[in-house]
């Protein structure tokens, strides 16, 4: 989860301050109506509905990172912003079922919108991994912090191998996590690239991965106006979101990558496993990584179980994401 980064004159995706640091190029001039708005008073009503449903999660307190409550909480705002969701099915499970004692499933994730963090916790309540600065942001810094959320200094490449080792122990215990590689947030579903230091969590763990990808349509055509990008600010975008006219949010998982599929990939490392993920998220299909198809696992041989968990490099620096 990770909010706008400020455009600079540097190379498109490239890190800027931080391992885990990106920049994008996309503008709040990318965000544009795919529709004529909705009526004034149709904004206003979805404005009063947005500001009662907020009220009623913040006055859980810390009773918000319940899953049951936080799911509700979830589909009460997106339903109060006029969006319908659309694709996975509500019910629909994104973390992969595994023996008891197994651990959790890392959901990989392309990035767009604040949105983004709503639509997937209405689908199922897991574990978010965020920058710090999301914490500080209007409405959902407040939400995000109450529903357990955890966060990182991407700008400090000292805490690098930190955050991997507490995804690592999170991922241990049984519990799901959803990160976005991509470190930025993109106006379309379709662009960026995936960091890879989370994927070294899901070896180090034997956890499965599942890509899951974002997209959002007015009237069942794509759209750009639920884009959070650049020097945009929340309530430029929470007025768009409120005006814009048939909005959803298609949320589409692909098959995991798990050691239930024919062949594993013992020799497989963070660097593969994530183009292997991002050209499922984005669209590109698991054919760009020669030899590896839906169904492998992390760091498994046929016969042997999950292998053994990786040490930690020993020097931050050669972590690239």
């Amino acid at each position: 989860m990770n909010g706008p980064a400020v455009n600079g004159p540097v190379a498109r995706g490239r890190a800027a301050n931080g391992p885990w640091d990106v920049w994008s190029d996309c503008t709040p001039g990318c965000a544009t109506h795919g529709l004529p708005r909705v009526r004034a008073a149709e904004t206003a009503r979805r404005l009063a509905a947005f500001a009662r449903a907020v009220r009623r999660a913040l006055a859980d307190g810390e009773r918000l990172a319940d899953p049951v409550r936080l799911r509700a909480h979830a589909r009460e705002l997106i339903a109060a912003l006029g969006i319908r969701m659309a694709g996975a099915s509500l019910t629909e499970r994104l973390s992969v079922p595994g023996p008891v004692g197994g651990p959790g499933t890392l959901i990989v994730l392309n990035h767009i919108s604040w949105l983004d963090i709503p639509a997937l916790l209405a689908v199922e309540p897991v574990v978010l991994l965020a920058k710090r600065e999301v914490g500080g942001w209007p409405v959902v810094g407040g939400l995000a912090r109450r529903a357990g959320t955890h966060f990182i200094d991407r700008t400090d490449p000292r805490q690098l191998p930190h955050a991997v080792a507490e995804l690592t122990a999170l991922l241990r215990s049984g519990r799901s996590v959803a990160v976005f590689p991509q470190a930025t947030t993109w106006c379309t579903a379709d662009q960026g690239t995936f960091r890879r230091a989370t994927f070294q969590a899901a070896l180090d763990a034997g956890a499965p991965v599942r890509p899951v990808s974002l997209g959002y349509t007015q009237g069942g055509h794509p759209s750009t106006v639920a884009a959070f990008c650049g020097e945009d600010t929340f309530a430029a975008s929470l007025r768009r979101v409120l005006a814009a006219r048939a909005l959803a949010v298609r949320v589409t998982t692909h098959p995991p990558l798990t050691g239930d599929g024919p062949g594993g990939c013992g020799g497989l490392d963070r660097r593969r496993l994530a183009a292997l993920a991002e050209g499922a998220v984005l669209g590109g299909g698991a054919g760009r990584v020669p030899g590896l198809v839906p169904g492998q696992v992390p760091g498994h041989v046929p016969g042997r179980g999950r292998a053994a968990p990786r040490p930690l490099p020993q020097q931050p620096v050669r972590h690239h994401v």
